[in-house]
């Protein structure tokens, strides 16, 4: 129970910023441009200033963001087709090495493909500005449609920018993940916030079942399994407590891999390969151990030898692609790095009782060998055959 509190809290808290809020109506711009409208976005420390032009159907905007770094970028877009970054239309800016500001812009067609290109609309004028560590980006586009008055909209920061101009990675945080929403470009209202919340409770749920599951029900069952039964007086004691591990942590791990599933579906063009295909091997090899257990000859039976050979190599294959994936989990959750840390003292703990078990084990074995073999014979005379 401490272990699964202790992964409860980990998953669960996420860093959120706590700079103070500035107003957009406090803001100016060196050029003493005016807006008719302005927001104060709901996360990132982010403001837009807007102007729409009916007539002309076009849009002015003054997006205003710190970079994730000094060195990062940011980007605001339209989404034509959906909410989220899927469709995008995305204007990005960052300060060169030169000191110079770029401004480029991406057609984001999915999650996986993020092409620098022209945009479905056209944008008359795009700058940037960097100033008191905030990006200002202005541009002025013209709507997908006539007579526009509403947008969905998404705004993003992110760490860096690489040598040839291509936006790094941004986090998966709460903040970044709820960077999104509805805009009325006449009322200026705007809406969003909640849904990136939520997808990210969904996926903390997930990384709990997980990490208790394969990251810590498994290795334990295994320690006991290896180990314990090295003493009689552990059996079988030893068997009931390792089956209630491994059958406990399948059943967790169960609910997490559906847990996943359902967050597959609900995220189009999100994909983590490698993790998803560690998480269906694991789910996969977890179902046959299983099963062995109403497959389990007895001791003596002729089967017994390859039985164990089965059960054992997937079992380790378990451990190993478990902690494995525990990790590419936390790369996705991007959690503060302290909690990748404690998973990684908790991991070493099991790993160290384990080699501490296995050193005491060795001893034991090789005094039972030792004492089998210097134990003298029995010379006591048998009586004479009649």
């Amino acid at each position: 129970m401490a272990y699964i509190f202790f992964f409860t809290i980990l998953t669960l808290l996420t860093p959120h910023l706590s700079h103070a809020q500035l107003t957009c109506t406090t803001q100016k711009f060196t050029n003493n441009k005016l807006y008719n409208h302005c927001n104060d976005l709901p996360s990132l420390n982010s403001y837009l200033h807007w102007s729409l032009n009916t007539p002309q159907n076009t849009l002015s905007i003054a997006f205003i963001a710190p970079p994730a770094t000094a060195s990062g970028w940011v980007s605001w877009a339209i989404n034509p087709t959906a909410e989220g970054m899927a469709g995008a239309q995305a204007l990005l800016a960052y300060k060169a090495s030169n000191g110079t500001m770029v401004v480029k812009t991406y057609n984001i067609s999915s999650y996986t493909s993020i092409v620098e290109g022209k945009l479905a609309f056209d944008v008359k004028d795009k700058r940037a500005e960097y100033s008191d560590g905030l990006i200002k980006l202005f541009a002025t586009v013209v709507l997908p449609e006539k007579g526009v008055t509403t947008v969905n909209q998404v705004w993003q920061v992110g760490p860096s920018v690489t040598e040839d101009g291509f936006p790094a990675k941004h986090a998966f945080l709460p903040v970044n993940l709820a960077a999104k929403g509805r805009l009325d470009l006449l009322s200026g209202r705007s809406s969003g916030g909640s849904g990136g919340g939520s997808r990210t409770r969904k996926k903390n749920i997930h990384g709990i079942l997980n990490a208790v599951s394969w990251g810590i029900l498994f290795p334990v069952g295994i320690i006991i399994a290896r180990y314990l039964r090295a003493f009689p007086s552990a059996d079988p004691a030893w068997f009931y407590l390792h089956a209630f591990c491994q059958v406990s942590g399948y059943a967790v791990g169960v609910a997490g891999w559906a847990t996943g599933l359902k967050l597959g579906s609900d995220s189009k063009g999100v994909t983590y390969n490698t993790h998803r295909d560690i998480g269906i091997a694991l789910f996969s090899l977890a179902t046959v151990q299983v099963f062995a257990l109403f497959l389990r000859p007895n001791k003596d039976h002729k089967f017994r030898f390859y039985w164990n050979i089965y059960h054992h190599g997937i079992g380790y294959a378990i451990l190993v692609l478990g902690v494995i994936n525990v990790f590419k989990g936390l790369d996705i959750l991007s959690p503060e790095s302290k909690w990748r840390t404690s998973y990684i003292v908790v991991i070493s703990t099991l790993g160290g009782i384990a080699l501490l078990l296995e050193v005491i084990t060795w001893i034991i074995i090789l005094k039972r060998k030792s004492s089998k073999s210097t134990k003298p014979y029995d010379n006591k005379q048998q009586p004479l055959a009649p």
